[in-house]
């Protein structure tokens, strides 16, 4: 085992990298999964025969039968052809696939380190947890395409947001602790900087979620002008006849609106944490946050005025990862000084 401190291990560190890269391409592919409506088209689930799709002409058919029976297809997919429900029906497969290989990759190689003793000091307990919460996010995921299955053309907007946002956490801890996993863990340290990144890095994941409502609702594709929403301010059917609470989170003119206002003031944080930064001497770290935060808006913009079609969209999400992966190895890195 090749070490640089009696607290690190670099096979730990690959391996939670590998993890990681797993973590962002199954966002990406969730997001392609949401944005092509194809989360539906799978109505049961199955976590271990679920990972083999139909293999026959009746498998396919026993499919589409059951995807007949939800809401979404009777009142927006009715007569859709086998071809058309294939295409939606291998984005949903591959998005849960995709989460099967992550839990082997996570679980298989977490096991051999334990029995070899190789995990670095105080890491085997973070490590656990994160494995429980990779499970939990299989669970959510269901949760969340049970809630879209009767009644509703999408799924709900808010477990939509709880999914994405649990895909970020584990992200943030992977990343935490594979930093962890090369360098070693130290004591936290970093002063009021060290309060300033983690609060802008919160202040991301917060920005991230709100994006998730922006998508559950559709709303990235109304009121695609810019600067003014169709020349307000404030947008007409703000509130549409809700308490300002409830808005925030169903209205689609208010969640964009608060999307928008949100990006506005990362901007301004990002601006002030980089001369922070830059005046510590963390050139590096405070260019990155600058360049990734300027660029992440510019794609946000551009994919608004487009209408947020599917390639900008997934763009711009991974914008988002890069940011909030930036913010997080800046805190890390902060933590240390």
């Amino acid at each position: 085992m090749t070490t640089t401190h009696p607290q690190t291990s670099q096979p730990v560190f690959i391996w939670l990298m590998i993890v990681a890269l797993f973590v962002t391409a199954m966002i990406l592919v969730g997001g392609a999964t949401r944005l092509t409506d194809s989360g539906l088209s799978i109505t049961e689930w199955r976590p271990v025969t679920g990972a083999i799709p139909p293999l026959s002409s009746e498998g396919w058919d026993r499919e589409l039968e059951l995807y007949r029976s939800t809401t979404e297809y009777q009142v927006q997919n009715r007569g859709m052809s086998m071809e058309e429900f294939q295409f939606i029906y291998w984005w949903e497969w591959g998005h849960r696939f995709l989460g099967r290989v992550i839990g082997l990759i996570f679980a298989v190689p977490f096991f051999f380190f334990l029995f070899r003793r190789m995990i670095p000091a105080g890491m085997t307990l973070p490590l656990t947890g994160l494995f429980f919460l990779g499970g939990l996010q299989g669970a959510i995921g269901w949760w969340m395409v049970a809630s879209g299955l009767v009644d509703r053309l999408d799924v709900s907007q808010y477990r939509l947001a709880t999914h994405l946002g649990m895909a970020f956490v584990i992200l943030g801890l992977t990343l935490w602790l594979a930093m962890d996993a090369r360098y070693g863990r130290q004591p936290a340290g970093g002063g009021r900087l060290m309060v300033w990144t983690k609060a802008f890095w919160a202040l991301v994941f917060l920005q991230i979620v709100l994006g998730a409502f922006v998508a559950g609702l559709d709303a990235g594709r109304i009121f695609t002008t810019w600067p003014l929403m169709e020349g307000r301010l404030i947008p007409d059917g703000y509130l549409a006849g809700m308490s300002w609470l409830q808005a925030a989170f169903e209205s689609r003119p208010a969640v964009q609106l608060h999307h928008r206002w949100t990006g506005y003031l990362l901007a301004i944080c990002a601006a002030v944490l980089s001369f922070a930064l830059w005046r510590k001497g963390l050139k590096a770290a405070a260019g990155a946050l600058a360049v990734i935060t300027a660029a992440q808006i510019i794609l946000g913009i551009t994919t608004l005025v487009h209408a947020a079609p599917l390639s900008l969209s997934l763009i711009h999400q991974g914008g988002a990862i890069a940011l909030f992966a930036a913010a997080g190895l800046t805190a890390w890195k902060i933590r240390r000084v």
